[in-house]
């Protein structure tokens, strides 16, 4: 019988050290065909539980389940974009070619028709190296998507993104979302944007702090318990 969620994690802990936790007593679900964020203030770990939940790390304690199942069973059901994506710039490699590369069953009419999806349309020739940051999310966002991923975790997808860029960098996204009815998860600080594309929010900051949908979690109360002192510099605008 198929589960009703996406994403299941119970009671996650993880310390990056024995000194400090860096996540304790996390637990949540996400519901399958969601567009979830996570956001919270530097170091709450939100990275963290991004690499647990699709197994790059391994946690302390609790567990996680992608799609009913341990993460590195599910790994080709899920596509990752990280938040950085390094590499030398000199190098002779073109968008067509990595994104071939990554997924070499894939014929060029079909990467092509990603890359058209993506507004990236007469960029396939071009060298990687000389992208603007939005261009290269669109090629990290096309290689996922590529693998057909049933849920696609997204690391801060505005990084690096020219600043006015973020809304239309959302819009992307959520067209992903109705086009495929692909599960998302992005770690995001652009709470205003968050809450026009989320409908589902988790604010964590070591613990879970809260979850819901945006018009509920998105307070001052909550936004002073995330955020402490830089509560007012968070709050989304009306």
């Amino acid at each position: 019988m198929k589960t009703l969620n996406a994403i299941e994690v119970h009671n996650l802990s993880f310390s990056y050290t024995s000194a400090e936790k860096t996540l304790e007593g996390v637990s949540f679900d996400i519901p399958h065909g969601s567009i979830c964020a996570l956001v919270g203030p530097n170091g709450s770990g939100k990275t963290t539980l991004l690499k647990i939940m699709i197994g790059l790390l391994a946690p302390a304690g609790g567990n996680v389940l992608i799609l009913g199942k341990p993460p590195k069973e599910s790994r080709t059901l899920i596509g990752y974009v990280p938040q950085r994506f390094s590499f030398d710039k000199t190098f002779p490699i073109t968008v067509f070619e990595i994104l071939h590369m990554s997924h070499p069953g894939r014929s060029r009419t079909e990467i092509m028709e990603y890359l058209h999806r993506l507004n990236m349309d007469g960029r396939a020739d071009i060298h990687l190296g000389t992208l603007s940051g939005g261009q290269l999310q669109r090629v990290l966002i096309c290689r996922a998507m590529l693998s057909d991923p049933a849920v696609l975790f997204l690391d801060e997808p505005v990084s690096g993104v020219d600043v006015g860029g973020e809304q239309t960098f959302y819009e992307l996204i959520a067209y992903l979302h109705r086009e495929y009815n692909t599960t998302i998860v992005m770690v995001s600080h652009e709470l205003d944007v968050v809450a026009n594309f989320a409908d589902l929010v988790l604010c964590v900051n070591k613990k879970l702090v809260c979850d819901g949908k945006p018009e509920h979690v998105f307070t001052a109360e909550t936004l002073t318990e995330l955020y402490g002192k830089e509560a007012a510099h968070y709050h989304h605008k009306e």
